[in-house]
């Protein structure tokens, strides 16, 4: 487990270094300024909502299906629960860390004369969190729920939420496509990490969901 965590970890500072350099290239920037430039209310509102339930929505899905799990003694939703939770919780812990090593600065610090953030935020720039743990909710609801009426709206919502944290002045697209990247492959990598955990807290020769995907 520790070495599949360490893996992603690796791949994802590879990503960040892969996407550093872009910085210093037109098309991250201008991208962003364009995007950052649409300040209608609709938009600003529009980001705001998606951006600032974000923590909520992915801290409180897992832990109200953990919730029903336990009143109604649901091995499977459980399992769902603690698949879904450990995901997102990998992925915020990868880029929380590769924003550390990275250390790259808010679009609205270096190019302060053309970004305007509707809101500063603290740390790092790259990749982005909130893009992460919106990528890695979706996909693994995707994963364990495989219908259109649950992927489509995970995936708009996600989309979204990365939308919104350049809209806001605080990533760069760059940012975003790495989040999303981590977010998705951390949902992914997690399938065979959560067979070890079924493995541990439910009876070991159970049949494990996730072996189908």
């Amino acid at each position: 487990m520790k070495k599949r965590i360490l893996s992603a970890l690796a791949i994802t500072v590879a990503l960040c270094l892969w996407a550093k350099p872009a910085t210093a290239q037109n098309w991250d920037i201008n991208a962003l300024q364009k995007i950052n430039s649409l300040d209608g209310r609709f938009a600003r509102n529009y980001s705001k909502a998606f951006s600032e339930s974000t923590p909520y929505i992915v801290v409180g899905l897992p832990s109200c299906m953990a919730i029903a799990a336990l009143i109604t003694k649901d091995k499977e939703l459980m399992s769902d629960a603690i698949y879904i939770g450990s995901s997102v919780i990998e992925a915020v812990a990868i880029t929380y860390a590769a924003k550390e090593i990275i250390g790259r600065p808010r679009p609205f610090e270096k190019y302060p004369e053309l970004i305007t953030p509707v809101k500063k935020a603290s740390g790092h720039s790259m990749p982005s969190a909130h893009t992460a743990a919106a990528f890695s909710l979706a996909t693994s609801l995707s994963i364990r729920y495989p219908k259109w009426y649950v992927i489509a709206p995970t995936a708009i919502w996600a989309g979204s939420v990365a939308f919104s944290r350049m809209n806001m002045g605080v990533h760069y697209p760059s940012d975003v496509i790495t989040g999303a990247l981590v977010g998705s492959g951390c949902a992914v990598l997690n399938i065979y990490v959560n067979k070890w955990l079924e493995k541990v807290l439910f009876d070991e020769n159970r049949k494990h969901k996730l072996l189908k995907y």
